[in-house]
């Protein structure tokens, strides 16, 4: 059987969690799965965003360590320490946050722990609203991992960082959306339709601008305003230089020429 479902297809990548019986808890067998299959979309020319999803009512509900040593044996990997195998995965989550195009996380049901985390390495996160989010790792002993430190403090600041790893309570949609955890919340219903609304925008514009727009906003963390304003003047030179905003402009140019139904700014 396998774990990750992973198709690319019109410049749209599939990842999708497939282990709906244990509501999709990842073991290392489903760690390396996932780690082929972003290595696939990180190679590919091609793909212009991902959509990472789930088999099944749940997202993810964490890591699932009953049979790391089987099934990873099974696959050739193994780790003499707990500190190396939690360093194979935070490289695999490393590649899901670090990729150059937009990523989108749909989420139905319980996303939590690492499974929380790894929706909120997206760059957009649709959720249904029975979609349930929890930093559950301090109910097990355990200390927050997946990125969910560095994530959390920028997401919904510090102190409702603290509230959600210390005390990991259970979060619905709504609330995760006025905290800014997600980008929207729908209808069950009409999730797959909103996440291929936001696909269809989003491969409607350039994507080298995109990649260049999401590298300026993450670098913004560790950037003073004058290095950000350096960054953005080096890269818009180059894109006023290149075939996409020549192309741009000369759609623009052609609807202007044409009665107008609504007010669009020329822009820059």
């Amino acid at each position: 059987m396998t774990l990750i479902e992973h198709t690319m297809d019109n410049g749209i990548a599939r990842i999708v969690l497939n282990r709906p019986d244990k509501k999709n808890a990842i073991d290392t067998r489903m760690w390396a799965e996932l780690e082929r299959a972003l290595g696939d979309v990180r190679r590919s020319p091609d793909v212009r965003v991902l959509v990472l999803s789930a088999a099944g009512n749940d997202f993810c509900v964490g890591a699932d360590l009953s049979s790391a040593e089987a099934s990873g044996n099974e696959l050739g990997v193994s780790h003499r320490t707990q500190l190396e195998r939690m360093q194979w995965i935070n490289s695999v989550v490393l590649s899901l946050r670090a990729l150059k195009i937009p990523t989108i996380a749909r989420v139905d049901g319980l996303a939590v722990g690492i499974g929380m985390n790894l929706a909120m390495c997206c760059d957009f996160v649709v959720a249904s609203e029975r979609a349930r989010f929890s930093e559950i790792f301090i109910r097990r002993a355990l200390t927050v991992d997946g990125g969910g430190s560095w994530l959390l403090p920028r997401l919904a600041g510090i102190r409702q960082a603290k509230r959600l790893c210390m005390l990991g309570e259970m979060v619905s949609a709504d609330e995760a959306l006025r905290l800014g955890l997600v980008t929207a919340v729908t209808d069950v219903e009409a999730l797959d339709g909103a996440v291929e609304t936001l696909v269809g925008k989003l491969v409607s514009h350039s994507r080298t601008a995109l990649a260049q727009t999401k590298s300026l906003l993450d670098d913004a963390y560790d950037s003073t305003f004058e290095q950000s304003l350096d960054s953005e003047a080096r890269v818009q030179s180059l894109n006023v230089a290149g075939d996409d905003f020549k192309a741009a402009v000369a759609a623009f140019t052609t609807k202007s020429a044409t009665p107008a139904t609504n007010t669009e700014v020329a822009g820059g």
